[in-house]
């Protein structure tokens, strides 16, 4: 088998990061007898500086030839100053839209080696296992119409939060699916008592529910939700939600676990995945070796997991990342005392040492 990935590192960590999940897919490519091509291409701030625009035409015919994209990080203060349609960012949006991938998958799972790393006591976080399922392509990040109107001192800025039945029951079958194989527990996050959206969001999601008799499915507003995820995140399985409240509530998730530094993510529903930790470009530590990596070796483990069904394969990442948590390695954002710190290529070697220790 040969399987060709866009890499797409980005700006600022992003780069550092990517390199250890490569190290580890051609490590895992050995392994099992696949072939894994790279091909790189630029995206963000550094297309930005290149090529004057955050999203290259070369890129994106790279991205829709490719069997999976491994994405690192867009952004920094150094582009903050352009205008809105040139940032960084808008790359990923708009990568998103190209290939279809309306479903984004977020685990927060809380490693027993990394339990005091949490911000909440032991007793509320322990056994944390939840999957955020958020909406990619709708919601007010592309309904229409938007903008901002009129003079300085009294303008008016809109925007318009827009789903579609069809939109709605895509996402919220793979939430049931994704349920099935794990806690069969659905909770469903909406603002149905105020927004017509959530209304038809409730509605349709509860009609899709009676397709998966075998899951519980619940609903929560957002707000309660917020509240939830840190009094008594131990309730949730799989969470579904729409765009916004998607961003907000699995970057709540995450800092669960403890640092956005260990949260892999996948965007699917395409042809084409893209793969990619959730935490940003960190300029302050970028090129220092101090980032950690296993948030992209995690997203590397699900490109196995999605897009090539070695789930095997996938295995082995994730085991070998709790045993070199479990054995004090340590980078600098997830280090608690009596740990060893190591830096990003470190971190990197040590957890394809351990793949390399277990049979294929």
């Amino acid at each position: 088998m040969e399987y060709k990935i866009a890499l797409l590192p980005g700006d600022g960590i992003g780069v550092e990061v990517t390199r250890e999940a490569v190290k580890v897919l051609r490590l895992i490519g050995e392994k099992y007898d696949v072939k894994f091509s790279f091909e790189e291409g630029l995206i963000g701030g550094r297309a930005i500086d290149e090529r004057g625009v955050p999203l290259p035409q070369e890129t994106a015919l790279l991205y829709q030839r490719s069997d999976a994209v491994l994405f690192g990080a867009v952004g920094g203060p150094r582009w903050d100053t352009l205008d809105y349609a040139l940032r960084p960012e808008r790359a990923l949006i708009k990568m998103r839209k190209d290939l279809g991938t309306f479903a984004n998958l977020r685990p927060a799972k809380l490693y027993s080696a990394l339990i005091e790393a949490s911000p909440l006591k032991r007793s509320v976080v322990e056994g944390i296992d939840l999957m955020v399922v958020r909406e990619l392509n709708g919601d007010v990040y592309y309904g229409e119409p938007r903008g901002i109107e009129g003079e300085a001192g009294e303008e008016r800025g809109y925007n318009t939060m827009v789903y579609t039945t069809g939109e709605i029951e895509r996402i919220a079958r793979v939430a049931f699916e994704v349920a099935r194989k794990r806690g069969k527990k659905v909770t469903s996050i909406d603002k149905a008592n105020v927004l017509e959206t959530s209304e038809l969001w409730r509605r349709v999601v509860t009609r899709v529910g009676r397709e998966y008799l075998d899951v519980e499915l619940t609903h929560m507003l957002v707000d309660n939700a917020a509240m939830q995820l840190v009094s008594n995140p131990g309730q949730f399985d799989v969470i579904v939600t729409g765009n916004m409240f998607g961003d907000i509530l699995s970057d709540e998730a995450s800092m669960l676990t403890g640092s956005l530094g260990m949260l892999p993510s996948a965007s699917i529903g395409g042809r084409v995945a893209i793969y990619e930790p959730v935490h940003g470009t960190a300029p302050d530590i970028a090129g220092k070796n101090m980032a950690n990596p296993l948030a992209a070796i995690l997203s590397a483990a699900m490109m196995l997991k999605y897009s090539f069904n070695m789930d095997q394969a996938a295995s082995q990442v994730e085991e070998a990342v709790i045993q070199v948590l479990d054995r004090g390695m340590r980078t600098q954002d997830i280090f608690t005392e009596g740990c060893q710190m190591v830096g990003t290529d470190e971190m990197g070697t040590l957890i394809c040492q351990e793949i390399k220790r277990r049979e294929p």
